[in-house]
C-alpha cells in the first residue's frame, strides 16, 4: 500500500501543478501583467511547485535527505536521462540554437550551491544568498526579452505561454486555482510520507530515496516535454528545459524551503552526488559551446551513465 500511496501522491503532485500553472497563468493575464512576466516567474514556479513542496514537506518533517536528494537527483536525471532518453527516438540538433548564456548562469549556480552545501546546512541566510542569484538571473531574462522586443520581434515567451485560454470562465480558472493550492500540499504529504516508510522497510537512508525514487518521479514531466521536443525537433525546448529546470531547482527551490526550516547537509552529498550533479552538468558542454547534435550514441551514453549513477547510490 504504501507504494500505492505514493504513486498516488506523485499523480496529485503532477496534475495539481499542471492546474496551478493553468489558473495562474490565465488569471495573471486577466488582470494585466505582462505576458513576459508571467512567463519568467508563474509559469516558472508553477511547473516547480511539486518538488517545491515535497522540500517544504521533507525539511519541516526533518527529513533534509529527501528535500536536498530530490533537487540534486533531479538535477542529474534531468542531464542524463531526460535528455538521454529522448535522443534515442530522434536526433536533437542542439546546433542550430544558442543556450550559452543560460547555461552558463546554470553552471555559476552549481557552483554556488555546492558552496554553500560546504557550510554544513542551508539556512536562512544560504536561502537568501540563493534567491538572490535567482533574482539577478531573472532580471537580466526580463532585460534581454524587453531588448527583444524593442528590435521588433516577438519575445518566444509570448508566443507560446503555456495554458493561456483567452475564453477560459473566471469559474474555471477558480477552480483551477483551487484544485492546484489543494492538490500540491496534499500530494507532497502523500510523497514525503510514502517515501520515508519505504527507506525504512528497505533500511536506506532518505537521501537515498531522495535520490532515486523521489527525483526520477518528479523529473517525469520535463522527460515528457523533452520526449516531445525532441520528436517534434524543437531542440532548443529539450535542451531549454532541462537549464531552467535545473536553475530553479537549486536557486528558487532549496532558496525558498531553506527559509521555511533549515536543512542539514548529508557528508555522502559532500563526497559523491554534488559532484556528480555538477560533471553531469558539464557534459552539456559540447552541446551548447561545441555545437554537436545529441543524437543516439550520445542518449544511450547519457542513459547508461544514469544507470550506473543510481546503482551506486543504491549499493552504497
Amino acid at each position: 500500500m504504501v507504494w500505492l500511496y505514493g504513486g498516488l501522491g506523485l499523480v496529485i503532485l503532477l496534475l495539481a501543478g499542471d492546474a496551478l500553472v493553468k489558473g495562474a497563468v490565465n488569471l495573471s493575464l486577466r488582470v494585466g501583467i505582462p505576458a513576459l512576466i508571467v512567463s519568467l516567474t508563474i509559469v516558472a514556479f508553477g511547473t516547480s511547485a511539486p518538488e517545491l513542496l515535497i522540500s517544504i514537506k521533507a525539511a519541516l518533517d526533518g527529513v533534509p535527505g529527501i528535500a536536498l536528494g530530490n533537487v540534486v537527483g533531479s538535477n542529474t536525471a534531468n542531464v542524463l536521462l531526460v535528455l538521454g532518453i529522448p535522443a534515442l527516438l530522434a536526433v536533437m540538433h542542439t546546433a542550430e540554437h544558442d543556450t550559452r548564456k543560460s547555461y552558463v548562469q546554470m553552471i555559476l549556480g552549481s557552483f554556488l550551491f555546492i558552496g554553500l552545501a560546504f557550510r554544513g546546512v542551508f539556512d536562512w541566510i544560504a536561502g537568501l544568498i540563493l534567491l538572490a542569484a535567482l533574482a539577478l538571473i531573472l532580471g537580466d531574462a526580463v532585460r534581454d526579452s524587453l531588448a527583444h522586443k524593442r528590435e521588433g520581434a516577438a519575445a518566444p515567451e509570448e508566443e507560446e505561454l503555456e495554458g493561456v485560454d483567452p475564453d477560459m470562465r473566471w469559474w474555471k480558472i477558480c477552480l483551477y486555482l483551487v484544485l492546484g493550492l489543494v492538490g500540491l500540499p496534499l500530494g507532497a504529504d502523500l510523497l514525503v510520507d510514502s517515501a520515508t516508510e519505504i527507506a525504512q522497510q528497505f533500511g536506506v537512508s532518505d537521501t537515498v530515496i531522495g535520490l532515486t525514487l523521489v527525483a526520477i518521479g518528479t523529473s517525469l514531466p520535463e522527460l515528457a516535454t523533452t520526449v516531445m521536443a525532441a520528436l517534434r525537433r524543437q531542440a532548443d525546448v529539450a535542451l531549454g528545459n532541462v537549464i531552467g529546470s535545473n536553475v530553479f531547482n537549486l536557486l528558487a527551490i532549496i532558496g525558498i524551503a531553506s527559509l521555511i526550516a533549515p536543512m542539514p547537509v548529508d557528508p555522502d552529498f559532500l563526497r559523491f552526488d554534488l559532484w556528480v550533479m555538477l560533471a553531469a552538468s558539464l557534459l552539456l558542454i559540447p552541446f551548447v559551446f561545441l555545437k554537436r547534435n545529441i543524437g543516439r550514441r550520445w542518449g544511450i551514453a547519457l542513459t547508461l551513465l544514469y544507470v550506473v549513477y543510481v546503482a551506486v547510490v543504491l549499493t552504497q
